[in-house]
C-alpha cells in the first residue's frame, strides 16, 4: 500500500444510512500544481492547450489550463480523503453528467461541495444502497469551475 493511501479503517465511519437526501458536506482545497498538470497532459491529455504557452495562449481558454479529467481526478482524490476511504463504499456504477465551466489553471486552489440528491435500495443487492450526489467544484475565487452528478454504491451498516 503506498504511504500516500490511509488503511482502511476497520469500522468505516460512513456508511450507506450516513447519506440523507438534501445533505451537504465541504471538503478539499487542493493546490493545482502546474508541474504535475503538465505531466499528467502529456500522458493522458497531450493537447496543446494543456502543455504549451504559446498555444494555450491563443487557444478560446486564454491560457494553459489542467485538464479536465485531471480535475476529475483531483476532485476523486479530495472525495476520498474526506469521505470514501473511510466508508463502505462498494466503487460506482458511474456518472450522469459531468461539466467543466471555467478552465482550472495552475495554481488555482479547488474546493467541492457535494449534495446528496437522492438514496434507494439496491434491488439486486440487498446489502448495497446507492446515493445519487452532485458534486460542485470551486476555485479560490469561488467560481464554479466543474460540476458532476453521478452514483454511489454503499455497504450498509452491519452487513
Amino acid at each position: 500500500m503506498s504511504s500516500l493511501t490511509p488503511a482502511p479503517a476497520s469500522t468505516p465511519t460512513h456508511a450507506f444510512e450516513d447519506f440523507s437526501v438534501g445533505q451537504v458536506r465541504e471538503f478539499g482545497s487542493r493546490l493545482v500544481d502546474r508541474e504535475e498538470g503538465l505531466a499528467f497532459a502529456a500522458a493522458y491529455d497531450p493537447q496543446p492547450l494543456h502543455l504549451d504557452e504559446d498555444a494555450a495562449n491563443a487557444s478560446v481558454l486564454g491560457g494553459l489550463s489542467i485538464s479536465g479529467w485531471h480535475t476529475c481526478a483531483l476532485v476523486m482524490r479530495m472525495m476520498c480523503d474526506a469521505y470514501l476511504l473511510d466508508s463502505t463504499s462498494q466503487g460506482s456504477p458511474g456518472i450522469d453528467q459531468l461539466r467543466w465551466l471555467k478552465p482550472v489553471r495552475p495554481g488555482d486552489t479547488l474546493r467541492v461541495r457535494m449534495t446528496v440528491l437522492e438514496t434507494k435500495d439496491s434491488r439486486s443487492r440487498p446489502a448495497i444502497g446507492l446515493v445519487r450526489s452532485s458534486w460542485e467544484v470551486f476555485n479560490q475565487k469561488d467560481e464554479l469551475v466543474m460540476t458532476m452528478d453521478g452514483w454511489g454504491m454503499f455497504g450498509r451498516r452491519g452487513t
